[in-house]
């Protein structure tokens, strides 16, 4: 007889509903009882499951992109998504994974071929704020850590974390003795400046004094191996680009950056050389260097062409022997 009474199944919705119902719960009653809050936590963790395999699918079935557009709706119509970020610490690991999944998936949903989730997103911008300073938080780091970089795929969403003082605080987390959190805040620090080309030149552009002053004191100068080999492997993605090269001629005219790229030729790590290489060549190849530029590489002319001439590959690389040849003879040249 049960199964004549089986409850209908809940719309997607109805599901958004009941999940911000519990989640505002939890955010006013956190301190109430033991016994009422995990009921209410377990149920929560069931709710927030049913979501992504909305969003998913699962074994028995691919996601239905109609559910998919009715959840998204309802997600961004209330404050279902902040309240599912400032409470993510509350929630166990399987959880706080699930969310992830959630948000993540949330910001590649098309509603009426509209990404619902960049508008909801510029209009509360404090919640960049919160994913970035989840940092500071071990429990939460690499979760909000994934939460940002999906964010950032908007370019409106980007640019007002590149324009926030938060850019200044990815040097920190950069830096921070746990190398997993550390090595995910240089993941978004990546991400942040090649995925969208005109607003990181436009970014770079304005705030070119300050952004480079701390990428060499900070992370080309850091006394950890994995920061600064890539850094500097950053450093020659994002003068590499086409989009940067107003900013390459500027970079590669300053006799203090020079410097810099000398020394981590120096290196004993054969990487670290190579990435380092690839930026310095770039010195060299600069058909207007300005004197003083000139004068360092005249001064150190022998020492440079005494490392280049001993510096090889571990597998052979025709290219690279190739600029190796050129950059000494350029440096060989100059007067």
């Amino acid at each position: 007889m049960k199964g004549l009474f089986k409850s209908k199944p809940r719309t997607p919705a109805e599901l958004v509903r009941q999940t911000r119902e519990l989640l505002m719960y939890i955010d006013l009653h956190w301190s109430t009882r033991e016994a009422k809050r995990e009921e209410k936590m377990a149920e929560l963790s069931k709710l927030i499951r049913e979501l992504k395999s909305i969003l998913y699918g699962n074994s028995e079935a691919e996601p239905v992109s109609e559910a998919c557009a009715q959840l998204t709706q309802e997600f961004f119509k209330e404050n279902t998504l902040r309240l599912l970020i400032v409470c993510l610490p509350r929630l166990n690991l399987e959880s706080r994974k699930d969310a992830t999944q959630v948000v993540a998936n949330l910001q590649r949903q098309q509603v009426h071929s509209r990404l619902i989730a960049s508008d909801f997103l510029e209009a509360n911008k404090d919640l960049l704020d919160i994913l970035v300073s989840g940092y500071d938080d071990m429990d939460v780091a690499l979760h909000y850590g994934c939460m940002l970089r999906e964010c950032i795929r908007h370019q409106c969403i980007a640019r007002c974390v590149l324009e926030s003082e938060n850019m200044k605080k990815l040097f920190d987390y950069i830096q921070l003795p746990n190398f997993d959190i550390a090595s995910d805040a240089f993941s978004t620090f990546r991400e942040l400046m090649t995925r969208h080309k005109s607003t990181v030149a436009e970014f770079l552009a304005k705030n070119y004094d300050w952004f480079f002053a701390d990428f060499n004191e900070k992370l080309l100068s850091s006394s950890n191996y994995v920061t600064k080999r890539q850094a500097v492997k950053l450093l020659g993605d994002i003068l590499l680009d086409r989009a940067n090269s107003v900013i390459m001629i500027r970079y590669v005219s300053s006799k203090d950056n020079l410097i810099v790229l000398m020394n981590l030729m120096r290196e004993s790590s054969k990487n670290i050389q190579t990435e380092a290489f690839h930026v310095f060549k770039l010195f060299v190849a600069n058909q207007n260097k300005p004197p003083e530029v000139v004068s360092i590489l005249v001064t150190n002319r022998n020492k440079i062409l005494r490392l280049l001439g001993d510096f090889k590959l571990d597998k052979e690389d025709e290219q690279f022997e190739a600029d190796k040849a050129q950059v000494m003879k350029e440096v060989a040249s100059l007067l």
